[in-house]
């Protein structure tokens, strides 16, 4: 897919220091130096770990030098949807904090949705998102433009505007808000292809939804809960799926949650349309019955839903059928989720656990090894989002967009330690494996031995 062109202009670049990566395992393979010289991969080549030759080197022995025996080497994690919640809701997130998350979890580019105060649904709103990233300067923030004016469903955004704009916009979601109307949907489809943008839908059918709580159910029926039928996603999916088709243009299905989903969406595929897909990793991984408890950390959108929604997800992101993992990051003010279910708001936090989440997942059940990983975390989702200088291989030339990952050892979840604002983390006090040890944007370093490193 073609990418905006205009990455390499953003944050840390040329003239950051040169490091030296010795015996890191990149996408899991043999132990291998990896050189970053002027934001570059300047070279990867087999080193003392590997037992063979001198492999790269710094320059006159300048730069930095990092033991990465044992680490993983990935490139850098591209988020499609993040909630940042500025400008509005700086009491949850800030461009700042998330940005400083997304680094910890391993991200170099991020998402950012749209359903802010003011709605990102001008050229205005984008820039300022866009600007606030590059000053932040620990991932780069590509905003989401809204599809529809004020997240409202009733006419189309600037779409034009804000793909013209500085932040020049290519994915647009009125993301926590479905459109509805299949008139507006097709004529979003039919703008954006234009000039290769895609539209990512929210798919909820507001009618068959409303009030819905958790998942409709066995669970649901116990707790005395409004439940959230699965045929309310998979017939806003099934639609799009035909709209897109008709225009020819791309669909993108956020936040895939039913096993139903999955079919609709390998059926789609095996037509040859233009439609993608994205799951969460708490979908990845919990249940519904999870809210046995009440506990509202557990409620989000879509919600969780069955064992055997669990494993088609997982199916369907190891076949390729579903093409990446997106958090869906989404904190929220301490207040706003330390209540009673009914009135608690929906989201959990994800930036910082995601990539432990989907090695437990898919990768510690054998469903995907690491190479895929950076396929479906990195890749994929940079393609998605037009990104054309992240999710590129690890081999010379490539942008200095990289991870190192600690596969070994299994650690609690502390919300507590988190840079994002929202403590609400679904697996806080679950013990889960690896630990992101350091992450470079460009060739500087964001993150070093898990901490924050400017």
């Amino acid at each position: 897919m073609t990418g905006t062109g205009r990455d390499a202009e953003l944050g840390p670049g040329p003239g950051e220091a040169s490091w030296l990566v010795r015996g890191a395992r990149s996408l899991g393979g043999d132990p291998a130096d990896i050189l970053i010289s002027d934001g570059m991969l300047a070279e990867i080549g087999s080193g003392p770990r590997a037992g063979r030759g001198a492999g790269p080197s710094l320059p006159a022995g300048r730069g930095n030098v990092i033991d990465a025996d044992g680490l993983i080497a990935l490139p850098g994690l591209v988020d499609l949807h993040t909630h940042l919640r500025e400008p509005g809701r700086e009491d949850a997130e800030t461009v700042a904090t998330g940005t400083a998350a997304a680094a910890l979890g391993g991200f170099t580019a991020v998402h950012a949705m749209a359903n802010t105060e003011p709605v990102a649904d001008t050229a205005g709103v984008v820039e300022q998102i866009w600007r606030l990233g590059r000053q932040a300067g620990r991932c780069d923030v590509q905003p989401v433009g809204a599809v529809t004016a004020g997240i409202a469903g009733s006419r189309l955004a600037e779409l034009g505007a804000m793909a013209d704009s500085a932040a020049r916009v290519r994915v647009f979601s009125d993301d926590g808000r479905c459109v509805s109307d299949a008139v507006l949907m097709r004529r979003a489809l039919e703008y954006v292809k234009a000039f290769g943008g895609v539209i990512a839908q929210h798919a909820q059918d507001p009618r068959l939804t409303e009030g819905a709580q958790m998942n409709e159910g066995e669970v649901s029926g116990i707790l005395g809960l409004t439940g959230w039928p699965a045929v309310a996603e998979e017939a806003v999916i099934a639609r799009d799926c035909l709209l897109a088709a008709h225009v020819g243009s791309a669909l993108h299905v956020c936040h895939v949650s039913t096993a139903g989903s999955v079919e609709i969406i390998r059926w789609a595929k095996s037509k040859g349309w233009q439609v993608t897909a994205e799951v969460t990793p708490h979908h990845l991984l919990l249940t519904d019955e999870l809210a046995v408890g009440y506990d509202p950390v557990f409620k989000v959108n879509p919600p969780l839903r069955t064992a055997a929604d669990v494993a088609a997800l997982r199916a369907g992101l190891a076949d390729g059928t579903i093409d990446c993992v997106a958090t869906d990051h989404a904190p929220h003010a301490i207040e706003d989720k330390e209540t009673e279910w009914s009135a608690a708001a929906f989201g959990m936090t994800g930036l910082e656990t995601a990539l432990r989440v989907v090695h437990e997942a898919m990768v510690g059940t054998g469903l995907l090894d690491w190479a895929g990983v950076a396929d479906r975390m990195s890749a994929r989702p940079a393609a998605i989002g037009r990104l054309a200088a992240h999710g590129r291989p690890l081999a010379p030339g490539s942008p200095a967009n990289l991870v190192l990952y600690d596969p070994a050892g299994r650690e609690a979840v502390d919300p507590a330690a988190h840079a994002s604002k929202g403590r609400n983390t679904p697996f806080a006090g679950m013990t889960l494996p690896g630990r992101v040890v350091a992450t470079f944007l460009r060739g500087s370093a964001t993150v070093l031995d898990g901490k924050l490193a400017r």
